[in-house]
């Protein structure tokens, strides 16, 4: 055991957890007013359904000794994390117990993520009934495909399909994480259909403040995410460490150079979108590229994500906060893009196309992509139609244009009747139709 590597992990770990809180504040900052509460529930709420099941069974479904050809581990391997507390249990050089830490996070996110393309309609019990079934039917699984390496736990245990029979490069959960929840997404926002209004009632950010603060956190918390997954404090956390930083702040940049041209205004939520898409992009290729390769790969992931955030009008999918053109689209680039600008001379030693290494690489890349996004995408939509039949995961038509915080939660964000004294508006006199109307607009009730 090397104690520099444990208290790496351990700290990455940390790290890794803040960014679900900080995504609660992205996601609730971009939904109106009567949402953010039940918006940033959904995120609390998967952090402590995902924690308990992870602890109980989701470690040993995905770390646990392969079952049946790198699907998914023996869950009565480590039920209850049973047998990982002593100080010779290890992975790698770090005890067993800080890299089931370091892993739960990850879950957790990943399940997260998804409910950014159902806001403002998913009823929040179903909601965990959901998030439950889903992480042990599919997150579970496909991280063993991805993250669990033969000899990982000791000689003689076997992992997933993608890391070790494929040989697809997937540093940190592009596919396990971002194109997992983004066809999730998509999938889920077809079961539920469009919100009340969509494409007619104006639907903006409610608090683009919260918007920044929570890509900011994101951002903070995703060189735990990169860098951790190293684990260890040597080169490869190093290397990983700045292609994130590199590729995140191209990826910006990207972005809000396509505001500009096409819209003639580079916006605040625009540049914590492309904070966001340079970190998703990054995440499978941050061991694989060079720094250089890492700003290339950025700048064109924000361009590319900038631009495909529109494809739910064209298609006519109700993605609300756009996991779809963020997440499975940022992810797909980030991972095929090892195929493409990997160079032998970063830590995972494999040379893409552009650098002389032929299609082979790709090829790995795309089959482990479209694998993960055709399962997620299969089981997710299954799943949801069940839940939707049976407990009902929308909100009805009334409760939705009531607002889900006062339905779900009996609670609101914000008390605008005390916030002037009495019962004055929030110009500070009496509610006049053009003050409501006003209010209306803003998603709060004058």
């Amino acid at each position: 055991m090397d104690t520099g590597d444990t208290a790496w992990v351990l700290t990455s770990a940390a790290l890794v957890l803040l960014m679900t809180p900080g995504l609660a504040l992205f996601y609730g900052g971009m939904v109106r007013a009567k949402s953010v509460l039940n918006m940033m529930m959904m995120s609390f709420g998967a952090l402590a359904l995902i924690g308990v099941l992870w602890v109980l069974y989701g470690y040993s479904l995905a770390f646990g000794d392969d079952v049946v050809g790198g699907l998914f581990g023996n869950p009565f391997d480590y039920f209850g994390l049973e047998g990982l507390m002593s100080d010779k249990s290890l992975v790698a050089t770090i005890p067993s117990l800080a890299f089931v830490g370091f892993q739960a996070v990850f879950a957790i996110i990943t399940v997260a993520l998804i409910s950014g393309a159902i806001a403002d309609r998913a009823r929040f019990g179903p909601w965990l009934v959901f998030a439950g079934i889903w992480a042990t039917i599919v997150y579970f699984p496909v991280a063993h495909w991805v993250f669990a390496f033969d000899d990982t736990t000791g000689p003689g245990f076997t992992g997933g399909w993608v890391a070790n029979k494929l040989g697809a490069i997937d540093f940190a959960g592009g596919t396990a994480v971002h194109i997992n929840a983004g066809a999730a997404g998509l999938a889920l926002a077809l079961v539920l259909g469009k919100r009340v209004g969509w494409k007619r009632d104006p639907m903006r950010p409610h608090n683009l403040p919260l918007v920044m603060i929570g890509a900011g956190l994101l951002w903070f918390g995703w060189f735990g995410f990169n860098a951790g997954s190293a684990l260890g404090a040597n080169t490869l956390a190093s290397v990983a460490w700045i292609n994130t930083m590199g590729a995140t702040a191209a990826a910006a940049l990207g972005w809000l150079l396509i505001e500009k041209l096409r819209d003639g205004h580079a916006t605040s939520l625009g540049a914590a979108s492309g904070v966001v898409a340079g970190l998703v992009a990054i995440t499978p290729s941050c061991s694989s590229v060079n720094p250089v390769g890492a700003l290339i790969l950025g700048f064109l992931a924000g361009i590319l994500c900038a631009l495909a955030v529109g494809l739910k009008f064209r298609f006519g999918f109700d993605d609300s906060l756009d996991v779809v053109g963020v997440h499975l689209v940022g992810g797909l680039w980030g991972t095929l893009a090892v195929g493409l600008l990997a160079t032998a001379s970063a830590p995972a030693g494999v040379d893409g196309l552009l650098f002389g290494g032929g299609l082979g690489q790709l090829g790995k890349q795309a089959v482990g992509a479209f694998s993960v996004l055709i399962f997620s995408f299969v089981v997710t939509y299954v799943l949801g139609l069940l839940i939707q039949k049976t407990i009902g995961f929308r909100l009805d038509e009334e409760s939705e244009v009531e607002g889900i915080d006062g339905v779900e939660h009996a609670e609101s964000a914000y008390d605008f009747a005390t916030s002037g004294g009495g019962g004055r508006s929030l110009t500070g006199g009496h509610v006049t139709p053009s003050t409501q109307a006003d209010a209306e607009a803003r998603g709060v009730n004058a």
